[in-house]
């Protein structure tokens, strides 16, 4: 049974799975206040993603697998804004959401067990693996967040393509929710032939 705790929410658009980098612009004041205290803390938050169908009053506009997220860079932007380089550090499911008085979302999670190597299966892995390598070598952004990948990590392989593809979210939920690795290698093998 994994231990349940608490960690304001940070809702996106983009995905942001373990150990995967994404560079963010902070102006909203909860999400201000969220990462000071977070810093001051020296713990993290919760990245989520948005459920465009979801009532925001019932808090179902967050879906229930997030990434734990840990500030790695910070630093002022030219137009006066707090920008944050963040790291995913592991998947988590929201069991319950309170919501603050500023409208910060807060969750109660717990973490959820990550694939094993073992278990991804090597054939299609490989073809994973060496498509990736090509693609952050051809895109700076890429790159510059990534320039020595661990592609020989396969749950960081398929994180990987889990944010890249243009997949919709709820189905990136259910890939993320799948307990045997296969699934989602062999559905991500599919995509990219």
């Amino acid at each position: 049974m994994s231990v349940t705790f608490q960690t304001p929410l940070f809702p996106l658009s983009a995905h942001l799975l373990p150990g995967g980098k994404m560079s963010l612009r902070i102006f909203e004041p909860r999400y201000v206040r969220m990462v000071k205290e977070s810093l001051k803390a020296q713990q993290g938050f919760g990245v989520c993603m948005l459920n465009s169908k979801g009532d925001k009053e019932l808090n179902q506009h967050i879906y229930p697998v997030g990434t734990y997220a840990k500030v790695i860079d910070f630093d002022m932007l030219d137009d006066g804004l707090l920008g944050i380089t963040v790291e995913g550090e592991f998947l988590f499911s929201i069991d319950s959401i309170e919501t603050e008085h500023d409208e910060l979302r807060v969750g109660n999670v717990h973490r959820i067990d990550a694939w094993h190597a073992e278990t991804f299966p090597d054939c299609e892995a490989t073809a994973l693996q060496e498509r990736l390598v090509q693609i952050i070598a051809s895109y700076p952004e890429l790159h510059a967040l990534y320039s020595e990948p661990p592609v020989s990590d396969m749950s960081w392989v398929v994180y990987r393509w889990l944010e890249l593809l243009p997949i919709k979210a709820a189905d990136k939920q259910q890939l993320l929710e799948q307990e045997d690795p296969k699934v989602v290698v062999d559905f991500l093998a599919s995509l990219i032939e």
